[in-house]
């Protein structure tokens, strides 16, 4: 756990110490301290602030991800402006200070998870592997998982994401690159503006035109000519 700021630093240890899942608690006020701990034997888990004196959060992710085992990143700011970088880092969470117990529960979960999917097999690593994307909404930065998204919809430069509660995300992406990048998560390109989570489809109805569109939920999606083989098999082997 490193906070250059002793109250929090404190506050968090006393949080990771009571999870039952954390075996033990090493705890640093500074990036170079960190990062001498984090050299000289192994971790499963960082919590780190951002903002500190000299090395700060980021960069010392940067410097540990080079690490041929690095641990899983989980971040603790009070700032919700470097949420981007901070994915771009790979890490699992970005967590917001003052810290809710259940809020830090959730975080420990997702390295949990993390780490038994960076030593599971190939396919196992499909399978337990998720993704968070940063959205904003409202001047707010919010966290959407891959798990959650029903399908998505191409807006130019832009992609927005449905998700199961329901909710709307548009994010700066394009639709060949989530394709390309979720396909091993179950997504299957339905048409040329749409990416859909196969076992969100609840029916697949071919109309006597030829036409052909699948039920997700209240939402009826449009299944190109050209994708329809694909999808039809994708489905019929899921």
């Amino acid at each position: 756990m490193l906070d250059d700021e002793p109250h929090a630093r404190d506050e968090i240890s006393f949080l990771l110490d009571g999870d039952p899942r954390i075996g033990s608690v090493r705890s640093a006020a500074s990036g170079a301290s960190a990062l001498k701990l984090l050299s000289n034997e192994p971790f499963d888990v960082l919590f780190c602030d951002i903002k500190m004196p000299g090395l700060n959060g980021l960069e010392l992710a940067r410097v540990v991800s080079q690490f041929s085992a690095p641990p899983a990143i989980v971040f603790i700011t009070a700032y919700e402006d470097h949420a981007v970088e901070a994915f771009g880092l790979q890490a699992v969470d970005y967590v917001m200070k003052p810290i809710r117990a259940e809020r830090l529960r959730k975080a420990v979960r997702r390295a949990v998870e993390s780490r038994l999917s960076a030593h599971s097999s190939p396919a196992e690593h499909e399978e337990q592997a998720d993704e968070t994307i940063p959205v904003e909404l409202g001047g707010v930065t919010r966290f959407v998982h891959r798990s959650e998204v029903r399908y998505v919809e191409a807006y130019g430069d832009y992609v927005r994401l449905y998700t199961d509660d329901g909710e709307q995300h548009l994010i700066r992406a394009t639709l060949n690159v989530l394709e390309e990048r979720w396909s091993g998560a179950g997504f299957v390109r339905t048409h040329r503006s749409l990416l859909v989570r196969l076992d969100r489809v609840d029916e697949m109805i071919r109309s006597p035109d030829g036409h052909t569109t699948l039920r997700v939920g209240p939402d009826e999606l449009a299944v190109s000519r050209r994708h329809y083989r694909e999808v039809r098999d994708r489905l019929a082997s899921r």
